[in-house]
């Protein structure tokens, strides 16, 4: 920060008025016996002051919304890598049959459908030997399955998304004339930790696939709570 000085010389000899302003510096001869010379000067003097001192509380004032805008801009990219990098990242898909083509059922009682091909398991919370997926954060998710019909008009297929035996959404698809007819449902829940979502088939039902994947189930972590 500059220093502003001011200097009054009075010299008896000559009446000198000297003025010394940061970096500049005015002599102005001025006789004392002349109140008015003198008031002039001073009052010139004063003015110059208050500008300096202008533009001093200026450029504070500058500093001071530089420093408040630099720190919203630190809290900004530390909300930016909380919602990007420090989240936990969970995400699977997979297909019903690892490979082949048949139906699956009937069963003599409702039974998880075990979804064995899996293209993706971030977060290691998919069970492909189970067909379970177990919340290991808590938080809102999204979850999806799809279902193929049996292959043959009866009987009909019946499937549901489950939250720990709590049955959430369905696909059914009535027996008739009409083959490959397919559905799918979706949900948004909140998960404790520990919680189990699952696909589960009617007992006595079939649902068909083959390499083109038809059935599947998927879901990811939405955001954490």
């Amino acid at each position: 920060m500059r220093v502003f000085s001011v200097v009054f010389l009075l010299l008896a000899p000559g009446c000198l008025l000297s003025v010394s302003l940061g970096d500049n510096q005015e002599q102005k001869a001025c006789c004392l016996s002349d109140p008015g010379c003198l008031m002039k000067e001073l009052v010139s003097i004063g003015e110059k002051l208050g500008t300096m001192l202008e533009k001093q509380g200026t450029m504070g004032d500058n500093l001071r919304l530089m420093e408040t805008r630099l720190q919203t801009s630190e809290k900004e990219v530390e909300e930016l890598k909380r919602l990007t990098g420090g989240q936990p990242k969970v995400a699977f898909s997979a297909a019903l049959r690892p490979s082949g083509s048949g139906e699956t059922g009937p069963f003599n009682a409702d039974t998880a459908l075990q979804y064995k091909k899996v293209f993706s398991n971030t977060g290691n919370c998919y069970n492909s030997a189970t067909g379970v997926f177990t919340a290991q954060v808590k938080g809102m998710y999204y979850f999806r399955f799809t279902l193929r019909n049996n292959w043959q008009s009866a009987p009909n297929s019946v499937a549901w998304l489950s939250k720990n035996d709590q049955r959430l959404v369905s696909v059914w698809d009535n027996d008739g004339s009409d083959l490959n007819d397919s559905g799918s449902n979706a949900v948004v829940i909140p998960l404790e930790v520990g919680d189990q979502v699952y696909v589960v088939l009617q007992a006595k039902r079939l649902i068909y696939d083959d390499p083109m994947n038809y059935n599947t189930f998927s879901g990811f972590l939405l955001f954490t709570m």
